[in-house]
């Protein structure tokens, strides 16, 4: 593929004709470094339902449905909150009482997507070492939801962990996270933040360059966090997870019942 982008704005459809450009989107796409890249996932979903050669609706530890016990959530991820109409991915959290498989009760019900494994013991479907990850994403206005694009290891065990956006108790500011083990074997983590801003207005592109000498966060084609110290770079294959978990850091207002994420497309390109 021919060396196409350089460290300026490119609108997509207007590069459609370039070697090398993804076709198909108006969305503005944020900036990589000059030098040849490769398209490596370019989905848009234009399908009537979510690719499985792609994407699972569920974590690594999956067993119908899922969830992160450690972040105190308070959904169960369940496929049937997935759906991919009128060429977008839309994530549904509910209230609706619902029966974990760990035994638990949960409040809600949400959904999720990972290019991970179906069970512990499969292969994830994709991961990516270093590259640019972008998403197209508009997050739901309702309080309490905790929507995040992110990445994980292929390990299954964090840290490692880049959290290329994440909304915490506001729809006008996004933070950047990521995380590592200390020399001590100590987790630790550093946070850049962004805004305001009304997200939940209209579609945002939340990108990512993740080289072996920095980490650059964007946020509609504008650099907003650059990391450098080799000690907090991941250098291991990681998995790409789109989620709206419930509840963190606090639970939605009574008057809230339902929310939506709504995700136009996700891509990645590597050198």
């Amino acid at each position: 593929m021919a060396p196409v982008l350089a460290s300026v704005l490119l609108t997509l459809t207007a590069c459609a004709g370039t070697a090398g450009a993804p076709a198909g989107s108006a969305t503005v796409s944020a900036p990589v470094p000059a030098g040849p890249w490769r398209l490596v996932l370019d989905e848009e979903f234009d399908g009537r339902e979510l690719d499985p050669a792609l994407w699972t609706t569920c974590y690594d530890w999956n067993k119908g449905g899922c969830t992160i016990s450690s972040n105190d959530e308070s959904q169960w991820y369940l496929p049937r909150q997935v759906s991919v109409r009128d060429g977008e991915l839309i994530l549904t959290a509910e209230r609706r009482e619902t029966r974990g498989s760990d035994g638990k009760t949960y409040p809600w019900r949400s959904g999720m997507v990972s290019t991970g494994r179906d069970h512990w013991d499969g292969e994830p479907r994709r991961t990516f070492t270093y590259g640019y990850v972008e998403a197209s994403i508009r997050i739901p206005a309702e309080g309490g939801m905790f929507p995040a694009f992110w990445m994980m290891p292929a390990s299954r065990f964090t840290p490692p962990e880049i959290d290329v956006m994440e909304f915490l108790d506001s729809t006008t500011r996004v933070s950047m996270y990521v995380h590592w083990t200390g020399p001590g074997g100590e987790r630790e983590r550093q946070r850049g933040t962004y805004g305001p801003g009304d997200f939940s207005a209209r579609f945002h592109v939340f990108g990512l360059l993740w080289e072996p000498d920095a980490l650059v966060w964007y946020v509609d084609g504008i650099e907003r966090l650059r990391v450098t110290d080799p000690e907090r770079i991941p250098d291991v294959p990681m998995e790409v997870l789109v989620n709206l978990a419930v509840g963190v850091p606090k639970e939605p207002p009574p008057s809230v019942d339902r929310a939506r994420m709504t995700v136009d497309w996700v891509r990645v390109w590597q050198h």
